[in-house]
């Protein structure tokens, strides 16, 4: 504040459980990454030499630029606990890229080469869609309030991020909930592990020799990771802009897909953001937003086929006291093991279940902070908002028979889950707005997720006009309810603001 210049450090000791808590969240991904595309039919040449070395980009220029930021913000505030924002893959996004860009390019072309192009393509647009969007941003933070944006997020982290990983966790009960025990005393209960390892590191090798010794894992897990180990050099490609032709043509349907996650995918940089701010390191959200938008378009250059965003570990991180190290060490490691194929080794070798928890932890730190950071009348806003996001979870993860089955147990699953981040954010906002009896914006928001609605946005599957009618005509039912309150509110005022008149005109005579 008072421009005195303060040491910073480019690394310390709490950013080594930081770097593992967000190399293995991104680690995590990867692994989901390359067994979904090897299943689809994609050759390894195109995952290990091209998909995964292009993310590496994106995440190391990202990782880089936030170590940045968080320099710049600590010497401007005159402080050295500042923490970098954590960047890598959304997860809900990576799902969309995978199912509903890639799986249906490859599905319609059956050329992997040729689907990998399309999808590199949608990858580069989604980015500089979010560059676009990013003007947007600090109008969107100002005026959608906090309960909603940080219950929306919430529920991703409940969801795809805590509940996600710990079935994966059970997945090897024995070694999981031994490491997740190991992860919430060291993380939550702040008790040393054995000669100060850090916490995540004595998880990662007591799991990894458990996992062996219990003949969970084998040594042909390991002669099956070294098989991959080779150099995949990162170098660009000019494969978005031969994709493009065929994106804008016969694969058009897939804007609709797109669009709205690429909005969601800004939406949740912002919650990210946000959420950061109320633990006290307050970024600007439109150039988070360009970055994120930047670093997707890079990494697209360079074969990545993922948008990138401010991660939700970011408060993880920020509760373990890490400053920018651990990004820089992140960025730098993950191209390395992207080069050698490291990576394709370590998912190999090291089990899910041993990574996991720590992801476990990272999502019930995002709920803990929906809470924490808001006051308690603000809890129904803050529940509502994440509530979208189970019916979203049971759709990504159930389809085929398993689809029809929920369809049979609710009608309303489906058309909740889609445009889950726009469901949440509308309803908490409406929820913020009526505990503050703010009746007037809880209309307008009404409307808003009328037009959503309409737009299919939220509701339904694809983007149309007059997508979900019956929605859009139950939110302007609504927006004519709050605005009869806000009408008969505003009538009370002028009431009480006439008949303080008389009073005021006696005292002056």
């Amino acid at each position: 504040m008072d421009g005195k210049i303060v040491h910073y450090p480019l690394f310390k000791k709490q950013d080594i459980d930081a770097f593992f808590a967000l190399f293995q969240n991104n680690l995590a991904n990867f692994v989901i990454i390359a067994v979904t595309l090897l299943g689809m039919g994609f050759p390894a040449s195109i995952v290990f030499g091209q998909v995964i070395p292009g993310a590496a980009v994106a995440v190391l220029a990202g990782n880089l630029y936030y170590a940045h930021s968080a320099k710049r913000l600590a010497q401007k505030e005159g402080r050295i606990d500042v923490t970098a924002l954590s960047y890598g893959i959304s997860t809900p996004v990576m799902f969309v890229f995978l199912f509903g860009v890639t799986l249906p390019a490859y599905t319609l072309t059956n050329d992997p080469e040729l689907a990998w192009r399309i999808a590199v393509a949608a990858a580069f647009l989604s980015g500089l869609i979010e560059c676009v969007v990013s003007f947007a941003g600090k109008w969107v933070r100002k005026n959608i309030p906090r309960p909603a944006m940080l219950g929306a997020l919430a529920g991703v982290a409940l969801t795809f991020v805590a509940g996600e990983m710990l079935f994966a966790t059970l997945e090897m009960p024995m070694i999981g909930i031994l490491v997740l025990g190991i992860i919430l005393l060291g993380f939550i209960g702040k008790v040393s592990m054995p000669f100060n390892i850090p916490s995540s590191l004595f998880a990662i090798v007591i799991g990894t020799l458990l996992a062996f010794l219990l003949g969970q894992h084998s040594a042909g897990n390991i002669t099956e990771g070294l098989s991959n180990v080779g150099f995949y050099p990162l170098l660009p490609t000019l494969a978005a802009f031969d994709g493009m032709v065929y994106l804008f043509t016969g694969l058009i349907g897939l804007l609709a897909v797109l669009v709205p996650i690429t909005i969601y995918n800004a939406i949740e940089t912002m919650n990210n953001v946000e959420a950061m701010a109320v633990e006290g390191d307050e970024y600007d959200v439109r150039e988070c937003q360009a970055v994120d938008g930047a670093g997707t378009m890079i990494g697209a250059l360079f074969g990545g086929i993922f948008p990138t965003t401010v991660y939700i570990a970011s408060v993880g991180s920020k509760w373990m006291g890490a400053g920018r190290g651990y990004s820089i060490l992140n960025g730098i490691v993950y191209a390395a093991a992207a080069m050698f194929g490291l990576i394709a080794a370590m998912a190999e070798i090291i089990p899910v279940a041993v990574i996991a928890p720590i992801l476990v932890f990272v999502g019930i730190s995002m709920v803990s902070t929906a809470f924490q950071n808001n006051h308690t009348k603000y809890y129904p806003a803050v529940a509502i908002a994440m509530l979208p996001y189970f019916a979203n979870y049971i759709m990504t993860n159930f389809q085929g028979d398993a689809g029809d089955i929920v369809q049979e147990l609710s009608t309303g699953i489906i058309p909740l889950g889609e445009g889950a981040m726009f469901t949440g954010i509308v309803l908490g906002a409406v929820t913020a707005f009526i505990t503050d009896k703010h009746f007037g914006k809880a209309a307008i928001f009404s409307l808003i997720g009328a037009l959503l609605s309409f737009l299919g946005f939220m509701h339904a599957s694809e983007l149309q006009v007059a997508a979900a009618p019956d929605f859009m005509a139950g939110y302007l039912l609504l927006a004519g309810l709050f605005s009869y309150y806000y009408l008969r509110q505003e009538k009370a005022v002028q009431r009480e603001t006439l008949d303080t008149l008389p009073s005021e005109k006696t005292k002056i005579s």
